[in-house]
């Protein structure tokens, strides 16, 4: 059966809205952590977890395996997850957490512009629009309706743009390698690059926050093994607008768990990136050649 013949975007839709929800609840466990702990440190625990848990997953199956004939571009992908990482909190320290929210949404939007380019995907001026207005109801949604100038802001958007680039890189490897290789890598070269710089800063940890960093390890690697799946069957195009779902979790968890109030402006915007998401994935004619 061809590559083409496999996609699949509504089970690849049906993934990342299930992975946004579990990177939400990340986000959520991390809410409750010491202040203390430094971002380096949680992005080794993180990248720790992911490293065991699907090397444990590895060895008790016969049919997965640790090694692999790509392995230069697996360390590649584990490389540009690293800096991703890193620019992702890097960010979310610099800035207003509405503000640091939305630009994380605009990976949509360089994946929806790269990807004819960089697999030839046909986009349609539909994706195109829908993914444009998704991205205001991103705006809505968080209420960041300015943006002044300011350094963690082109942090952000260069953590967005290298989130795009893992996106094409997922797409890539999953025709060839299995996801537990692809986690394997990835949680391998990221343990050992941010080793140097979690020791340096060390923080003891009491025994909460050693649970919530184990927790928030384990769900990060479930929520990427979702969406490692997600872009295994479906085109990066037609899914771009679905992580936007990740922002209907956000305004959930926060009324219910943190007393945070909805505005109508929220719930506006919530409606639009749900609506654009629907319609950037409604089945395309087939091409005439």
């Amino acid at each position: 059966m061809s590559a083409a013949a496999q996609i699949n975007n509504h089970r690849g839709a049906v993934l990342l809205v299930a992975a946004a929800a579990v990177f939400t609840l990340d986000v959520t466990v991390l809410r409750f952590l010491s202040p203390d702990v430094p971002f380096s440190q949680i992005i080794f625990f993180r990248s720790l977890s992911q490293l065991v848990l699907v090397a444990l997953w590895i060895g008790t199956s016969k049919r997965l395996h640790y090694g692999s004939s790509r392995w230069p571009m697996l360390v590649v992908r584990g490389l540009t997850s690293l800096v991703c990482w890193w620019l992702y909190y890097a960010s979310f320290q610099m800035l207003d957490l509405a503000v640091a929210s939305t630009l994380t949404f605009t990976t949509s939007l360089f994946v929806v512009a790269m990807a004819p380019f960089v697999l030839g995907e046909r986009l349609g001026w539909m994706r195109g629009l829908t993914t444009l207005i998704g991205f205001a109801g991103v705006i809505l949604a968080s209420g960041a309706f300015t943006l002044a100038f300011e350094p963690g802001i082109m942090i952000g958007l260069a953590s967005s743009f290298t989130a795009a680039i893992l996106i094409f890189q997922n797409r890539v490897l999953a025709r060839t390698e299995r996801t537990a290789t692809i986690m394997f890598w990835i949680g391998l070269v990221a343990t050992i690059g941010t080793a140097p710089a979690a020791a340096l800063g060390w923080s003891a940890l009491s025994a909460p926050d050693l649970g919530i960093l184990a927790l928030a390890g384990a769900l990060a690697t479930f929520g990427m093994l979702l969406t490692v799946e997600a872009y295994r069957f479906g085109e990066v195009s037609a899914l771009a607008p679905f992580p936007y779902a990740r922002i209907l979790f956000a305004l959930f968890a926060g009324y219910v768990l943190f007393s945070e109030t909805v505005t109508l402006t929220e719930l506006l915007g919530a409606g639009v990136i749900v609506l654009c998401g629907l319609a950037a994935n409604e089945r395309r004619p087939r091409a005439g050649a």
